[in-house]
């Protein structure tokens, strides 16, 4: 028996549709925005349509912007000579609130998983490939410790290492299985300065 209109549990599966929402979640946002005033729920849902319509890929790092160029590659005290490089764009906010790392970076868009039919193709490396061709010092991988991020890794190090340009590895310190976004900023923080040459 459905306890809410068909309004209601038409919000309530699209709240819950998000990743990391669940049933309950999702009946107290809805039922949050459906008491807001509605002049703060058009905004919300406009704000929305206007992300939507208005984020894309940095041209450089492949992360979001509402520009051409996002802020940090776009910022000229960052280090252009280092690249990291993230298997996703939560993986470079988490490096981001270190505050420590003063380079740059380059977005994946995911890791290779030949078991899933992910190969390198299907992410972000000619991309990275093509930024090599610039003055570039060394490139840090810090793809997660998963069988999935080693694999990138280690690839990513046989392609690189014929340039000459420097391949490091973020140390240990970030667990095996564990993702980058949920680990805290002083492991992150111990993760880069270990790093060590691939």
């Amino acid at each position: 028996m459905d306890l809410y209109s068909g309004h209601i549990n038409k919000l309530i599966e699209e709240l819950s549709s998000l990743p990391g929402i669940g049933a309950k979640s999702a009946q107290r946002m809805a039922f949050y925005i459906i008491n807001l005033p509605k002049e703060r729920v058009e905004r919300f849902a406009k704000t929305i349509l206007e992300a939507k319509e208005n984020v894309k890929y940095c041209q450089t790092c492949y992360t979001l912007t509402d520009k051409e160029i996002c802020p940090i590659c776009a910022n000229e005290k960052r280090d252009h000579r280092t690249i990291m490089v993230v298997e996703n764009i939560r993986d470079l906010a988490a490096y981001e609130k270190t505050g420590k790392y003063e380079g740059i970076y380059h977005v994946l868009h995911g890791a290779i998983s030949p078991m899933i039919g992910i190969g390198p193709n299907d992410i972000k490396l000619k991309e990275l490939m093509k930024r090599l061709e610039e003055d570039i010092d060394e490139v840090i991988i810090a793809t997660n410790s998963s069988l999935e991020g080693e694999t990138t890794a280690m690839y990513i190090s046989k392609l690189i290492k014929p340039t000459g340009i420097k391949v490091s590895r973020i140390a240990s310190g970030v667990p095996v299985g564990g993702d980058l976004e949920y680990i805290d900023e002083v492991t992150l923080l111990r993760a880069l300065e270990g790093r060590i040459e691939l």
